[in-house]
């Protein structure tokens, strides 16, 4: 049984953007009929109340059919409705019940999306959020007036602008007040408005509230500059705005939650400081990538704080909506001094997480045996902050209890990001940079027409002022003008024909007092118009360039930033945040990584290679995939944070036991599986870090030529998914990257043996998004082969030795520069025998190479040196391009001069040429597991 509900009908009144997404429907949305069950009453055609019984039986007979079934000809599957046309005789429509039922459906499903669950992306705001801000900003309640009571306000909403509960609406005036609910609350509560442990609200009618300025700076301002449209309200006495002028995105300020039908959204809140910036950058920068933004941006800020653990999860929702972050609580141990007993406590939990339940589910754990080592729990949380206690039994490890509680409780829990909001009038799931997009138009669009408004305004009372200003300076013949009048509409037409004044400017003319007659009164006005001729134009000439407007939304927003930001509550961590790690019961050993063209690396005990003599075949480093070869060989402790540059500039970060450990004949882990790398990055140079020193630098030479000093500070703390280390220009790429002090000597050389040797110090530290300048003029067809550091220690000697016999001396000894060519050939030559040269020089000739080959790496040798004969105790490991591997002393590499040719290091008539080069300082014996007294890497 069947009967229209015109309840669900007049839905349209409340929600009237819905119309537009169903123009393609067989019916308008105001001709969708709802249907309902109801088994009680008899089907009836839908006509006219009062109707003749011999209407009725031919009615009837005609939904019947003529032969008798029900529906019809069609049978079950057909409805027939009775309509009112425009001449007053019913007309009978057929309707299928499934496309019936669909289009009521769909017209209910869009009015939950568009008018209740999703917020928009321009101002952030659902429609129950907005009508609650108009109707406080209407009854003038600004941050500098007076609280008034929440039932004022939510009275005031229902019977103006929003046709449904007063709970729905107080509930969300209360949330828009918490501050654990939201980043940057925008009511300010006086009285009970709930707490983190889910207390409930104190009734609306002892709650009071007003604006917060920050409401009133972002959301509410240039309302009545005819900045937004303005809509009828359900009942079309008033209208309301359909949406508010937002300064900033306050869809990603203070996010948004809600479950629709069909669909849902849930957008964490952030910074109010770094979304201002990162709007700033993608304002300068519209080709800005999300990579640029994240460096602006990193992140969520929860209002409750806590720990972001990881940064994949972010990384994947900013780029499609969606993604999963983990977070933690904050939590720190304190040992009582008396007791020596530990306590864990508890300041922040995760966003969205009840604090007493955590408490309780705490406490049931400990009784039903499931964790084990608590002795107590205590809530000394007051005003001051939140402050749980977990006293632990004597004996008990805290880290093994900690990890405990984030798996078995919301004490680690995740924010499952779907970034679902309206754009144009339809749901859309979007990324970081497409909101902050969509945010811009939209905010161009006020600016637009608040410039228009002003303008117009400007014009016309410019126009008034020049009537006046023209009747002043004919006051006498106005007056008597006036005096021969008999009315004022004479007056005015007088007026208008005597001096060409329009309507208006006589009328503004004639509204003149008699105070307004002095000569002071009458400069003022020669001065108004002067001003607003400046102001139009001023507003012309920003309604003519696109860019001024991009400064305007760019300069209020820094103003908001300015005036309203706060740091930041969430904390970035690097881990995964799956488990505690304890790298204390890792050992700190020496250990060996290769790393292949194809981006697969390894981890081997330094004992898998046995100590060769020049000039032998080698041994192979293991299995390689088909078609690869190795890229890097490098010494490091397990314990070293290893940062990983791309050929693109993008460092990252891991630490080096993170890396499983093979047999020489394994062929490694794919890098992708340890380092969130895009698609075709390739890593091309290692360095590993055991400390982050101020003093320390990182140079980078990229195979163009560019080089640039940057602080080692700087790469403390790198997200999973990367940060910026260099800024390339098309066609260049990051190859070498070495540590350095500002005493320290930087030896470069190119692909043709040009040699340049510079001080450290002579490279100013620079940020990491810029680009460097030029280390060397490269000859045509010639690019960087290698780059090596001159310690200071050396520095010094050198510098004894070039005072005490000149530059021109034959002095052999230590430090030496090693050189290695692609065909295997190698040398030594001593280091007095090049003198300082600045970058951007040809450079010193270092090694005569034939024409068909290159330079592949140069080494600064002579750090170890033997007690017996005051030679390297250095090792060289050379790698062919097919994975073989030889590692021969240096003190075996013939000393030569400049123009020399060298000696065979390596015989490669199977094996290619070679491809990489790297240096150990100090003998690894085949049966010493130990650590060695000295390693430095020095990588080709």
């Amino acid at each position: 049984m069947l009967r229209l509900t015109s309840s669900l009908a007049r839905c349209r009144l409340c929600f009237p953007a819905i119309s537009t997404s169903l123009q393609g429907s067989r019916y308008g949305f105001c001709d969708v009929r709802f249907l309902s069950t109801l088994p009680r009453r008899p089907v009836r055609p839908l006509a006219a109340r009062r109707r003749e019984r011999e209407d009725d039986s031919s009615v009837a007979k005609e939904a019947q059919g003529e032969d008798g079934g029900e529906g019809g000809p069609g049978g079950n599957g057909r409805l027939v409705l009775k309509e009112k046309s425009d001449g007053q005789n019913g007309r009978v429509v057929p309707t299928e019940l499934h496309k019936e039922a669909t289009e009521a459906y769909m017209a209910y499903a869009m009015s939950v999306l568009l008018g209740r669950a999703l917020p928009d992306v321009r101002d952030g705001l659902k429609p129950v959020h907005r009508r609650i801000l108009y109707a406080m900003h209407e009854l003038g309640l600004s941050s500098r007036k007076p609280f008034k009571k929440c039932a004022r306000v939510v009275g005031e909403v229902l019977g103006k602008f929003h046709p449904h509960g007063d709970t729905a609406v107080y509930e969300s005036l209360v949330r828009m007040a918490q501050d654990f609910s939201m980043r940057c609350p925008l009511i300010r509560g006086h009285g009970n408005f709930g707490s983190i442990d889910a207390d409930p609200p104190a009734a609306m009618r002892y709650t009071e509230c007003r604006l917060e300025p920050l409401s009133e700076a972002m959301l509410l301002a240039d309302l009545e500059l005819n900045t937004v449209d303005f809509s009828p309200n359900f009942d079309n006495s008033q209208k309301e705005p359909s949406v508010l002028p937002a300064r900033v995105p306050t869809l990603l300020l203070n996010g948004s939650s809600g479950i629709a039908v069909g669909m849902a959204t849930n957008i964490p809140p952030h910074n109010l400081g770094e979304l201002v910036d990162s709007l700033s950058a993608l304002i300068r920068n519209p080709n800005a990538t999300l990579q640029e933004l994240l460096e602006h941006m990193p992140g969520p800020d929860f209002p409750t704080g806590g720990l972001i653990m990881g940064n994949s999860g972010i990384l994947e929702a900013y780029r499609t909506g969606r993604g999963r972050v983990v977070v933690r609580g904050k939590t720190e141990v304190e040992v009582d001094a008396k007791t020596k007993r530990a306590a864990i406590i508890i300041k922040e939990v995760p966003y969205q997480t009840n604090k007493s339940a955590l408490v309780e589910k705490i406490a049931d754990l400990v009784e039903n045996k499931t964790l084990e080592g608590i002795s107590d729990i205590r809530d000394e949380s007051d005003r001051s902050g939140m402050r749980i206690v977990i006293e632990l039994k004597r004996g008990a490890d805290p880290s093994i209890i900690l990890n405990n509680l984030f798996r078995l409780t919301s004490l680690q829990s995740s924010f499952s990001c779907n970034m679902v909001c309206i754009l144009d009038g339809q749901p859309k799931l979007m990324g970081l940079k497409e909101m902050l997009e969509a945010f811009i138009d939209f905010r161009c669009s006020v600016i637009e027409r608040r410039a228009r408004h002003k303008l117009s305004q400007a014009q016309e009372r410019k126009h008034i002022v020049e009537g006046i200003v023209i009747g002043l300076e004919n006051l006498d013949a106005v007056i008597h003008i006036i005096r021969e009048t008999s009315s004022h509409s004479m007056a005015s037409a007088a007026l208008m024909n005597e001096y060409g004044l329009s309507e208006k400017q006589a009328e503004a003319l004639l509204d003149i007092t008699l105070r307004k007659l002095t000569s002071l009164e009458r400069n003022k006005f020669i001065e108004e118009g002067q001003s607003l001729t400046e102001q139009i134009n001023k507003l012309n000439d920003l309604l003519s360039s696109k860019k001024h407007m991009l400064q305007v939304i760019e300069q209020e927003a820094v103003d908001i930033k300015n005036k309203f930001a706060t740091p930041r509550r969430s904390l970035l961590e690097d881990s995964d945040g799956s488990q505690l790690e304890d790298i204390d019961v890792i050992p700190n050993e020496v250990m060996l990584l290769a790393l292949s063209e194809k981006g697969y690396i390894k981890r081997m005990k330094p004992n898998n290679f046995n100590l060769q003599h020049r000039g032998t075949i080698g041994k192979s480093v293991g299995k390689m995939r088909l078609n690869d070869s190795m890229s890097d060989f490098l010494v490091c402790q397990a314990h070293d944070h290893i940062l990983y540059f791309s050929d693109r500039g993008i460092v990252y970060s891991a630490r080096a036991f993170r890396i499983p450990e093979c047999t020489r004949s394994a062929a490694g882990m794919p890098l992708i599986q340890l380092l969130s790398l895009s698609e075709g990055e390739r890593i091309t140079s290692i360095i590993p870090v055991s400390e982050f020193i101020e003093d320390q630098y990182l140079v980078m030479l990229t195979v163009n030529g560019y080089i640039k000093k940057v602080s080692l500070n700087v790469f403390s703390a790198i997200r999973s998914t990367g940060i910026i280390a260099i800024q390339l220009v098309p066609g260049d790429e990051l190859k070498w990257v070495r540590r350095c002090a500002d005493d320290d000597l930087i030896a470069i050389a190119s692909q043709n043996g040009m040699v340049i040797v510079n001080s450290c110090n002579r490279l100013r530290a620079i940020g990491r998004t810029t680009r460097g300048v030029m280390s060397m003029k490269l000859r045509e067809g010639d690019k960087m082969a290698s780059m090596d550091i001159v310690p200071a220690a050396m520095r010094r000697d050198l510098e004894r030795i070039r005072d005490q016999h000149g530059t021109q001396a034959k002095d052999l000894g230590p430090p030496w520069l090693l050189f290695v060519s692609e065909s295997g050939n190698g040398k030594r030559v001593p280091l007095n025998s090049f003198r300082m040269s600045n970058f951007n020089r040809r450079g010193s000739k270092g090694y005569k190479l034939p024409t068909d080959h290159s330079l592949a790496a140069v080494f600064v040798v002579g750090f170890s040196l033997s007690e017996d004969d005051g030679e390297s105790a250095e090792q060289v490991v050379l790698v062919s391009q097919s994975g073989t591997i030889n590692r021969i002393k240096v003190r075996d590499i013939s000393i030569q001069s400049r123009f020399a040719r060298g000696v065979i290091l390596m015989r490669l008539e199977h094996a290619g040429k070679i491809l990489s080069a790297s240096l150990i300082s100090a003998t690894v014996d085949d049966e010493d597991d130990g650590d060695d007294d000295d390693v430095r890497d020095a990588t080709a």
